[in-house]
């Protein structure tokens, strides 16, 4: 069943959904697109933004002002039963930025998921990234830290790993499409290649719909690159 074939159930889907979804990072990059695609499916969508980011918040959204680094910041946009999406991080990560996974990306999954599990919610969504992966060592391992970090937390949680998500602004990776045809037919480096492979934004948004509305039975549930591609 495609996405578009899914939209008659959409109702029931919510329905079945308990409590708001929240979001951290709803005005960035994925953030913005996934508010307003759960809003027109018709889910209470709930921001956790900076006071300079407010009037960015997609419309029908529900704001709050406060700090994703903060732990307690986070908790006053929770409520038990809440889905919490987990999108902050370093905008255009690259080596020379490694201090930035420490102090943002690393700091924020953990004040996330330990205002998660003081609140009892029902779901975390973390956006995290491919591994093992020869390059950006510090990002990845920043990435894998966030990882652990839910893991201790025992709240539920879906984990996504893309590697590079393709959308406006960030196009360059296209260049990169024939070295993935070439990789995909020696078989020693297959596996790499699909695993370091390349989503679009519209993919990585719909797997992020999909996570927030099939939650795993318990546990934690990570949906590598071909996952992803396969929720569009």
């Amino acid at each position: 069943m495609t996405f578009a074939q899914a939209a008659p159930a959409v109702a029931a889907t919510v329905a079945a959904t308990t409590g708001a979804v929240v979001v951290t990072g709803g005005t960035g990059y994925l953030g913005t697109r996934l508010a307003e695609r759960l809003l027109a499916r018709g889910h209470h969508v709930r921001l956790l933004v900076r006071s300079t980011a407010a009037g960015r918040a997609a419309t029908g959204a529900e704001v709050i002002v406060g700090n994703a680094l903060d732990s307690e910041s986070i908790a006053t946009a929770l409520q038990p039963g809440d889905t919490l999406v987990h999108l902050v991080g370093t905008a255009h990560p690259n080596p020379a930025r490694a201090a930035e996974f420490e102090a943002v990306d690393l700091a924020s999954i953990r004040a996330a998921a330990s205002a998660a599990s003081r609140t009892a919610i029902a779901h975390l969504v973390y956006v995290s990234v491919a591994q093992p992966a020869p390059v950006m060592r510090a990002y990845v391992a920043a990435r894998a830290a966030g990882e652990a970090a839910i893991a201790a937390s025992g709240v539920r949680a879906t984990i996504l790993r893309p590697w590079y998500v393709v959308g406006p602004g960030h196009h360059w990776p296209i260049i990169l499409t024939p070295l993935y045809a070439l990789a995909a037919c020696v078989p020693r480096w297959r596996g790499a290649a699909g695993r370091l492979g390349l989503v679009s934004l519209e993919q990585m948004t719909q797997a992020l719909v999909r996570a927030v509305e099939e939650p795993p039975a318990s546990a934690i549930e990570i949906v590598d690159v071909p996952g992803i591609r396969a929720a569009a």
